[in-house]
């Protein structure tokens, strides 16, 4: 009954959020110098030849036609009332067709690579971090500890950078700018697993930079956590009663380390997903990080914001699992929720 309770009232708490989260997305694009059609004028005139007066009234109708002539309240709700009603997330100016479509492919593609550094950076930290607790002040400690600041202190753009220079310009990879090899891009159906390789050829860059900044977090957050739980009183009781060294830590120490790591779940999807983001500008490689760049420079309002909203969704769903994980783990979470209501 405290997990049902829990559950409800996390559940009941996203809806806000979630209002908000829409609110800030459309308010963050427009609240740029300009749209859409002032983008589209400087174009036309360096393009057309025309003069500024014949582009003002062209740019003119042109916010008529897309609705970029009413208040910016209208738009919100209007793009809501679609978004929440229909699911449609309204047109791309640029591309002149829904958004849905535009975004439909490239979510998937950085969801998928964001959860496969998700599941390294956890089990690879996880483990790491175990071992480094376990073998404190050790070469192996010392080691992680050295590869975990080298994590946290390079920017992800930078070693991206490094990647591109040597993979692309150095190895003049054919793998380059792209997520398969021209066989493999109009097939269909389930990836064999020459497809899937190839896949991973393509986009091992995003792969070991996330699954490299991740673990380092997963792995320092696990080692401070270990190493405080190993030297409370349970722990010493159990030791005096004989058991193993491996028995206390996995059965006893672990579990207790892992409650503030599964609470900081929700973040680390974000932190992941936006390091994919940053790798796949500087790569080219085309999932939702290359359209953010496009479709905010273009002012293409409702890509930019679609793309906002979605990831910030998938941070606050990834939040409400985490929680309620942590809430499975610990009935601590789920008395207190059940004696405040």
């Amino acid at each position: 009954m405290g997990f049902l309770i829990f559950f409800l009232k996390r559940l009941i708490a996203t809806i806000p959020l979630l209002i908000a989260i829409t609110l800030v997305a459309f308010i963050l694009v427009q609240a740029m110098p300009g749209d859409y059609a002032d983008q589209w004028k400087r174009q036309t005139m360096m393009l057309g030849g025309i003069s500024e007066d014949e582009a003002e009234i062209q740019a003119q109708d042109l916010r008529k036609k897309l609705g970029l002539d009413k208040p910016v309240y209208i738009q919100y709700l209007t793009w809501v009332k679609d978004v929440t009603l229909y699911w449609d997330l309204g047109d791309s100016f640029v591309q002149k067709r829904p958004v849905n479509d535009v975004v439909g492919d490239r979510i998937p593609r950085t969801l998928l690579l964001a959860f496969i550094c998700y599941f390294n950076a956890v089990t690879i930290g996880i483990l790491a971090g175990v071992y480094a607790a376990t073998h404190q002040y050790q070469i192996g400690d010392q080691i992680a500890t050295v590869l975990t600041f080298l994590a946290f202190s390079i920017p992800k753009f930078i070693i991206a950078i490094f990647i591109l220079y040597f993979w692309a310009i150095k190895f003049h990879s054919p793998y380059y700018g792209s997520l398969f090899s021209q066989e493999y891009v109009l097939q269909e159906g389930w990836w064999s697993l020459a497809k899937t390789w190839d896949f991973f050829l393509h986009t091992w860059p995003i792969i070991a930079v996330g699954s490299f900044v991740g673990a380092g977090y997963q792995m320092r957050m696990m080692r401070g956590n270990l190493l405080d739980v190993l030297k409370m009183q349970f722990i010493e009781t159990a030791r005096a009663k004989g058991l193993k060294e491996s028995k206390i830590v996995w059965k006893h120490g672990v579990p207790n380390a892992l409650h503030p790591i599964i609470m900081n779940q929700g973040r680390s999807v974000s932190y992941l997903i936006e390091g994919e983001i940053e790798v796949a500008i500087v790569l080219a490689i085309p999932t939702v990080g290359p359209l953010v760049l496009s479709s905010v420079s273009s002012m293409d309002i409702y890509v930019a914001s679609s793309i906002f909203m979605i990831l910030s969704l998938v941070l606050v769903i990834g939040n409400f699992v985490a929680d309620c994980f942590l809430a499975l783990l610990d009935p601590r979470i789920r008395d207190m929720a059940g004696g405040a209501a």
